[in-house]
């Protein structure tokens, strides 16, 4: 395909107007940059906005994956055995509470479940894991995790961006801010199958940072879940025009933007827009082969439990992320948030806790543990870190009137976290809460803690990694955050 040159006093089409009518079919990460309609101070940058840059020292991972368990997994009932709440059982609590709270709260709520240590390091774990002991030993266990809000939304807001009432980065959009990608055909923040609630995209958004390094949904975000078996990267195929016709339309592009630059000057702006255009163009031809399971072996799906069709699902997200962490992206982000039959609560039961954290813990059992054995077996997590919690724990008390269908309120003041993998220690107990799980009391670790340590593991220091933005200096951590350097082996 040829064109014919532009003639002299002939007007070039708007940068905007142009990009707007080649942008069909080039992917989500293209269309946020290059449709930015207003010029963010600070977002001059390189040619390839994407490029891999040095951390401030050694790494000790070079991705992470987060399982994120939206609405509250309960803290007493799965890792975190308390045996005085047992023996206190309908008895009323004797501490203080906090004042702030979501729904009314009862007595003392002994777990239904009994507890057994798990693995060589004797990592105390509920009846309800039935595959995850097999990989106790490398898992560290992050009792002390406490923060402030106690609604979902803001306890979202908090985990994903740092902040609870104020628009801020998605932690992924700084991991890929700071690091940039090793490989310029994906992404460098993937996010599978996010809820469309309590955040929604804002929770794997930029704000203020360079659009580029928005998270990029594979399925639909959306409540429930997308089912992983329809699930795609969306706008990825061009069906109007020919990869060779939008090569010519690309290089077309670069003869415009020489044009423009000589009559302008440099613009690094439009630069990195050009950049992700191209980019996204590239990841029309690596995104299919990486999301295709068809060479996987029967032996590794039935290791994620994708023969199984209770954990098939979630168990195909976790084989995903494996594939994205193995062609080198930064941040994946996996959200299992799905919808009980016989009420709406993910894993926030205010009731029927037992049945719900029985249908919750069956569903991500199985993949989780074969996650965490298949990146091992292919050397993968000595410098990936996997991160599993959710924006809160659960109370050690009942909800008030909720006897007959008994459950347990959102919990901010003590809960547990785990990671594995990257240098952590595996087999070990970071943190404490007291007695009757209410409060973290040892080694506290609040959601700035918690970014401070994700970003050190990645050889970020918190401090250092700022953006400016309306007249200050901004980070993930704001002004706080404290490394947690006893996890690390």
């Amino acid at each position: 395909m040829t064109y014919t040159p532009l003639q002299p006093g002939q007007q070039i089409q708007g940068r905007r107007d142009l990009l707007k009518s080649w942008c069909l079919g080039f992917g989500g990460l293209a269309l946020a940059d290059l449709l930015n309609a207003e010029e963010k101070p600070g977002t001059a940058g390189p040619a390839h906005p994407l490029a891999a840059k040095k951390p401030h020292f050694k790494p000790r991972a070079k991705r992470i994956i987060f399982l994120f368990m939206h609405g509250g997994p309960s803290h007493i009932d799965l890792f975190d055995p308390k045996p005085e709440l047992q023996k206190n059982d309908g008895k009323p609590p004797p501490f203080q509470r906090t004042r702030v709270k979501f729904a009314a709260r009862g007595n003392l709520l002994a777990s239904p479940w009994k507890f057994r240590p798990a693995g060589r390091s004797g990592i105390p774990m509920s009846e309800l894991w039935r595959h995850l002991p097999e990989v106790a030993d490398e898992l560290c266990m992050l009792h002390g995790l406490c923060d402030q809000n106690v609604a979902h939304g803001g306890a979202c807001m908090k985990l994903f961006t740092g902040s609870d009432s104020l628009l801020r980065p998605s932690m992924g959009s700084w991991m890929s801010y700071g690091l940039g990608t090793e490989n310029q055909n994906l992404p460098s923040f993937i996010t599978i199958c996010p809820t469309s609630l309590h955040g929604g995209v804002d929770n794997f958004g930029t704000a203020f940072l360079p659009s580029i390094h928005q998270g990029v949904p594979l399925g639909t975000p959306g409540y429930p879940n997308t089912l992983m078996k329809n699930a795609k990267f969306e706008f990825l195929d061009n069906s109007f025009r020919t990869s060779g016709q939008q090569q010519a339309q690309l290089a077309y592009l670069k003869r415009l933007n020489q044009i423009h630059l000589e009559t302008t000057g440099p613009n690094s702006d439009l630069e990195a827009r050009i950049s992700s255009f191209e980019m996204a163009f590239r990841m029309q031809q690596a995104a299919p082969e990486a999301v295709d399971l068809a060479k996987e072996t029967p032996q590794t799906r039935q290791l994620y439990g994708m023969d199984d069709p209770n954990t098939r699902n979630f168990g195909t997200m976790c084989l995903m992320a494996r594939r994205f962490a193995e062609r080198d992206v930064r941040f994946i982000q996996v959200s299992h948030a799905h919808t009980l039959p016989f009420n709406n609560e993910q894993w926030d039961q205010h009731s029927h806790i037992k049945k719900g954290h029985e249908i919750n813990v069956a569903q991500i059992d199985k993949p989780i543990t074969g996650l965490i054995k298949d990146l091992k077996q292919r050397g993968l997590l000595e410098d990936t870190l996997v991160l599993w919690g959710g924006e809160f724990g659960r109370t050690p008390t009942a909800q008030e009137g909720k006897k007959a269908t008994i459950g347990r309120d959102h919990h901010p003041d003590g809960f547990t976290m785990w990671m594995a993998g990257a240098g952590v220690k595996g087999g070990f107990r970071y943190g404490k809460t007291d007695e009757f799980g209410y409060y973290a009391i040892e080694n506290r670790m609040t959601i700035h803690d918690l970014h401070a340590t994700l970003l050190h593991t990645m050889g970020i220091d918190h401090e250092r990694l700022t953006y400016r933005y309306a007249g200050r200096d901004f980070r993930l951590t704001d002004v706080h955050g404290e490394v947690a350097r006893g996890i690390f082996a």
